[in-house]
């Protein structure tokens, strides 16, 4: 009998035992190479520090202006919330939400959810309900943006130099350090670590004392097991039951994500209607005492490549219109050929799938540059900036292909491969 614990990789859904790792290590699925996890020392203290100190400077980066503009001999500055306000005020509500959500809204409860799980464990206690926190940060944290939200407020300086004296605030400084801090503090956290003492706490029973080591060459499914989409645990439901639900945090168990081609084809359907006008229509309208001029995220490409800010306006351009593109080719492709039950490939698929699945939150870059132009350039008669349809259709784009990657169920690409070997 193997005493190791039995796993399933979350991506293949292959059966692997365990093995331990020296600190720092990390374990990858031996057939699609996705990480399976890693070996942190066993201590939160460093990730709690890390995530108070982002705390701090996140609420000081919400109370002072992010940047400001010199007009003549007026200081004219914004906030965060402010901007999205602007946005709000013009009848941008779409876009004012989505700036808010994924900039204040969900890297605070990021923030929250941290704090909440690791602070009870510094005072040698243990979380109140740490299977809701934790699923609660599984879900939040793919829509936390503030790296994003840096390169927009990098591009949005660029542009605003050319119309006033630009003078960075306090919260830009502020924001720069938070995402440092958040960056080193998921390094440091292991929520792993956390859902093995919630099932200790609770005598959850190992699957793995039930099998020999000649499965380990099967999928978890080709058993009769499930692995848990927000715990990871796998548990062998039981044959009676009408709806399984994980034994460690109460999930309802399901072998493959629900009807994943079929939402996973509703959202990039969507988005590619939807991209066309991204790119056609205008995401912003200037009007000055000469006249009003729409610019489009081509010609704001253009934009800063004329003027000199060829790394930018390069970066602009693969984020804003390269990437949704690909993205969309993309997931059309796995959804496709899935579809099909398709063997080849599998491990070339997979990693599309990862890439799709890591790039997506930078498509936001051009919403946030936009969000900044409208809150500070609004000069009455002389020069205002608007946000313009565009915006709304290439917001849109983003959260289709976010959410149609999140559906994507990535086993079933190896599926086909299991049916190609019976």
């Amino acid at each position: 009998m193997n005493e190791a614990k039995l796993i399933a990789c979350h991506e293949c859904d292959l059966l692997q035992w365990e093995t331990a790792l020296s600190d720092g290590g990390t374990a990858s699925c031996q057939r699609c190479g996705a990480t399976l996890y890693r070996s942190l020392p066993a201590t939160f203290d460093r990730a709690l520090a890390l995530t108070v100190a982002a705390a701090i400077l996140f609420v000081v980066a919400n109370c002072f202006p992010v940047v400001g503009l010199w007009v003549n001999g007026t200081l004219l500055n914004t906030t965060l919330f402010g901007a999205a306000s602007s946005l709000y005020a013009d009848g941008m509500w779409a876009i004012a939400g989505l700036v808010f959500v994924t900039t204040i809204l969900m890297p605070s409860l990021n923030i929250a959810a941290v704090i909440n799980l690791l602070l009870p464990l510094h005072m040698r206690g243990f979380p109140q309900k740490p299977e809701i926190v934790l699923r609660v940060l599984r879900h939040v944290a793919p829509w936390g943006m503030i790296e994003v939200l840096m390169l927009g407020l990098l591009v949005a300086l660029v542009k605003l130099q050319h119309i006033a004296t630009v003078v960075p605030g306090v919260a830009i400084w502020a924001f720069g350090a938070v995402m440092v801090l958040l960056a080193a503090a998921a390094v440091t956290f292991d929520p792993r670590d956390i859902w093995a003492r919630i099932g200790n706490a609770r005598n959850n029973g190992d699957v793995s004392h039930a099998v020999n080591a000649n499965f380990t060459a099967a999928t978890a499914a080709r058993v009769g097991f499930c692995i848990c989409h927000d715990c990871g645990l796998l548990s062998k439901p039981l044959a009676h039951a009408h709806s399984a639900s994980c034994p460690r945090c109460d999930a309802t168990l399901h072998l493959r994500k629900p009807d994943s081609l079929k939402r996973t084809w509703a959202f990039i359907v969507a988005a590619m209607i939807l991209y066309i006008p991204a790119v056609l229509l205008p995401v912003m309208v200037t009007s000055t005492l000469f006249g009003a001029q729409s610019d489009t995220i081509l010609s704001g490409v253009v934009y800063l490549w004329t003027t000199g800010s060829w790394l930018l306006a390069a970066i602009v351009f693969i984020a804003s219109v390269v990437v949704p593109m690909l993205k969309i080719l993309s997931l059309t492709y796995l959804a496709w050929s899935t579809q099909l039950c398709s063997p080849l490939i599998p491990r070339q698929r997979t990693r599309i799938y990862r890439t799709v699945e890591f790039v997506g939150r930078w498509s936001m870059l051009d919403i946030y540059v936009i969000t900044i132009l409208v809150a500070l350039v609004q000069f009455g008669s002389v020069a205002t900036i608007e946000a313009g349809p565009g915006a709304i259709a290439f917001g849109a784009v983003v959260v289709l292909t976010m959410f149609a990657a999140l559906s994507f169920d990535p086993r079933l690409i190896w599926d086909a491969v299991e049916l190609e070997s019976e």
